[in-house]
């Protein structure tokens, strides 16, 4: 189950950073800014590239890539733990909004935001 691999992620980056009684550096502001430093490595594996270039760029630092998502899936593991958030119900319920937001039959192939269609009731 998916839950049970999250779960399993969280103890892991949990145990290791209780290991090195790293915790009291882990108020949520500095969790959160890590976790967007981490996002801005993983952008920054895409500045000044596009199309196709970007593409290429990208399966050439895939370890990189990995890396670095890597990174952010364990500040989010660690603030969803810190916080008490089930990431996997928190995850099921924003997609249930994100559905209703979305309807497939009125956004389909569209990058407008949700504000930005007419919703039919």
């Amino acid at each position: 189950m998916a839950d049970d691999r999250l779960s399993s992620l969280a103890a892991a980056i949990v145990a290791f950073r209780d290991e090195r009684d790293w915790r009291q550096f882990h108020n949520p502001k500095d969790q959160i800014l890590s976790l967007v430093l981490e996002a801005t490595e993983l952008l920054e594996l895409t500045q000044w590239r596009n199309g196709e270039a970007l593409d290429r760029h990208l399966d050439e630092q895939r370890e990189a890539v990995s890396d670095e998502l890597a990174d952010v899936l364990g500040w989010v593991l660690l603030i969803a733990a810190d916080r008490g958030i089930d990431l996997g119900a928190a995850f099921e319920r924003k997609l249930a909004k994100n559905h209703a937001k979305y309807p497939a039959d009125q956004v389909r192939g569209s990058a407008k935001k949700y504000t930005e269609y007419k919703r039919e009731s």
